[in-house]
């Protein structure tokens, strides 16, 4: 039986072959009678899982050695909180929002930070562009600037991360990263700390990813929980508390497999990225071309991992997500707070999803002209 395509933003769809991995694994791990969900996360078998992980994400994202991966719990809305109990201590924080997802970093904020200042936004046009960086206002003297470099809800995608330093600024630069992780190169010298939730491109729902720079770690403020330290996290190699054990295994996977990953003479990372590009190409051609279907985000800074599109008609939204459903086209409904349609196109989505989407997008306007 053909599986559908799944477009959700999260959790989303996941490596098929890494799936079936992970069900031959259930009951027994490599021969040691226990599966993963039951091992101590103290013991040898899980010790190995969880430190080829790190060495694989290490790899595949080109970490520096001078920054911590660490393995958490708690999403990306919880990493909003601890971003500003460990680096506020200069009490100004300074925010970049771009759209739903930083308007909840910002918010969050101000019950940790003395001193809370939006430095840019592009609300004022709905959230369908990135400020240029020239314009940001920043603070002097602030503990750290923070955007999400992929908003997943709006669409908007930072093409390049910006060079704090070419601004006058030294704060180090916070990225919430969780819907476009491992989908793209990052310029490590130009951020300090990067968040992300893995239920988008890494695993399922439950771990989170930080990567800290080290001199970023030991300023927590004094009501910091102790679990929520990020020294503490990294001191303890992410088991302060008993980390997400089952997260990590199949992230582990999932980083194995984009290792795989051969796009010509590139692989891993780059390998996806080229694909990420003709994939986020083909389906924004096809809504530019219509006449039924369009995008709101202004074209340098679309997404490549969330292409959010609507239709002219809104009273065939119905009707065009039945019939996605009956061709096998899943959970392409828009979000809740923007209405429309909205197609995640991750890692794991083959170019064939995507062109089985555009089938159906095209088929479905023939035949409503």
């Amino acid at each position: 039986m053909k599986r559908p395509y799944n477009f959700s933003a999260g959790p989303a769809t996941m490596p098929v072959e890494v799936l079936e991995q992970a069900a031959a694994e259930m009951l027994d791990w490599h021969g040691c009678g226990m599966g993963v969900m039951e091992m101590s996360h103290r013991g040898q078998e899980f010790i190995a899982i969880y430190e080829q992980a790190e060495a694989d994400l290490r790899a595949l994202l080109a970490v520096p050695a001078h920054f911590r991966i660490l393995f958490m719990q708690g999403g990306g809305l919880a990493q909003n909180a601890i971003v500003p109990l460990n680096l506020s201590r200069a009490g100004v924080v300074d925010f970049v929002v771009t759209g739903s997802w930083s308007q909840k970093s910002e918010r969050e904020a101000h019950k940790y930070a003395s001193e809370v200042n939006i430095v840019a936004s592009s609300a004022d046009s709905g959230f369908t562009t990135v400020p240029p960086p020239a314009s940001w206002a920043l603070s002097r003297g602030a503990s750290y600037v923070h955007l999400c470099s992929n908003e997943t809800i709006h669409g908007v995608e930072f093409q390049e991360l910006p060079d704090l330093r070419q601004l006058g600024s030294e704060a180090p630069l916070v990225i919430d990263f969780s819907s476009h992780v491992a989908s793209r190169s990052v310029d490590w010298s130009r951020v300090g700390l990067a968040f992300a939730g893995a239920q988008k491109n890494l695993g399922p729902a439950g771990l989170t990813i930080v990567v800290v720079r080290e001199d970023l770690l030991g300023h927590a403020l004094p009501v910091c929980p102790s679990a929520f330290d990020l020294r503490n996290v990294a001191e303890h190699q992410s088991m302060f508390n008993t980390p997400p054990t089952w997260g990590i295994y199949v992230a582990g996977l999932v980083f194995q497999w984009i290792l795989r990953q051969r796009e010509g003479a590139l692989s891993g990372v780059a390998a996806l990225e080229q694909r990420n590009i003709a994939k986020a190409a083909l389906l924004y051609d096809t809504i530019d071309k219509s006449q039924l279907y369009y995008n709101k985000v202004a074209p340098h800074c679309r997404s490549r991992m969330n292409v959010p599109f609507f239709l002219r008609d809104e009273s065939r939204n119905e009707a065009f997500l039945a019939g996605a459903r009956a061709h096998g086209l899943l959970q392409l409904k828009g979000h809740k707070s923007v209405g429309g349609m909205r197609a995640s196109l991750y890692n794991a989505m083959p170019l064939e999803g995507v062109q089985a989407l555009v089938d159906y997008m095209q088929e479905f306007e023939r035949t409503q002209a």
